[in-house]
């Protein structure tokens, strides 16, 4: 599932597309993804003019002048591809498509069909039932170790599931997790609770650092992200210890392998030696 890095990349490729400009159509495909379309869905778009192209967590969020906001996500496999010109035939799994005052073409592609759209005013946005639990944004302006040690305080669960729990932290999934660990020196299996202080100050800076690095790097492709203009990411070329199983860890120059275990039902790996 795309994480934080891999929605603020297709966030920033959409606004230059988008803001400012009106929806001359919106095209459904099909009735439903994840859920079924909300009634009235593309009429409350056509004709409406984008004020801004936002992003919570995991979820786009895109204003229209009708204070009304469409919220997006790409569940497992969507992606939207931009055609400014001369777009290629439709494919199978292209189910929403916009077109623009400017004449460009933009569709959503979700093979999967996990991702989702709702409309929602933008005066209850804060009480949609996906976005109210949401965890502080852990880049712009960052989180610091203060506020995350108080989002981990007495959970005892271990470090790596707490930062899963989108209510701790927004945005982060299993690679980031995984390499904000290592960058931090912190064992996955830690317990939540006990990551305060100089170590909690160390695991945010760690956190935001990965998020950046990857954002800048246009996210992570493994399977089935594309960023809008169809380019992959490249940051798993970057992984130090995702998927990285069996292989030397980078820190300890050969003297130890990164390991692989399962939590909660998801892969994690890390280095027993450098991460306490």
């Amino acid at each position: 599932m795309p994480e934080l890095p891999e929605v603020e990349t297709v966030r920033r490729g959409l606004m230059p597309v988008l803001e400012g400009r009106r929806l001359e159509r919106v095209v459904l495909n099909r009735q439903n993804l994840r859920f079924p379309f909300p009634d009235g869905f593309g009429q409350a778009l056509t004709g409406r003019r984008v004020s801004s192209v936002e992003r919570r967590a995991k979820f786009l969020l895109i204003t229209l002048d009708s204070d009304m906001v469409l919220i997006a996500h790409l569940g497992m496999s969507g992606s939207f591809r931009i055609f400014e010109s001369d777009p290629p035939p439709p494919d199978p799994h292209d189910h929403v498509v916009f077109l623009t005052s400017d004449g460009v073409e933009i569709r959503y592609n979700d093979p999967r069909r996990f991702g989702f759209m709702d409309i929602c005013p933008r005066v209850g946005l804060d009480d949609y039932p996906m976005l109210k639990k949401l965890g502080p944004e852990p880049v712009n302006p960052g989180i610091s170790g203060e506020l995350l040690g108080r989002r981990l305080k007495g959970k005892g669960s271990p470090i790596k599931a707490a930062l899963l729990d989108q209510s701790t932290v927004a945005g982060i999934g299993n690679i980031y997790a995984c390499e904000a660990l290592f960058m931090a020196g912190i064992s996955p299996r830690r317990k939540a609770a006990t990551v305060q202080g100089k170590r909690a100050e160390i695991l945010a800076r760690a956190i935001e650092g990965v998020l950046v690095l990857a954002i800048k790097a246009g996210g992570s492709s493994l399977r089935d992200h594309r960023q809008p203009s169809g380019e992959l990411g490249y940051f798993q070329h970057s992984f130090q210890v995702y998927g990285c199983v069996g292989e030397p860890c980078p820190r300890c120059r050969g003297d130890t392998l990164i390991k692989q275990i399962v939590q909660s039902g998801r892969s994690t790996f890390f280095c027993s030696r450098c991460q306490r």
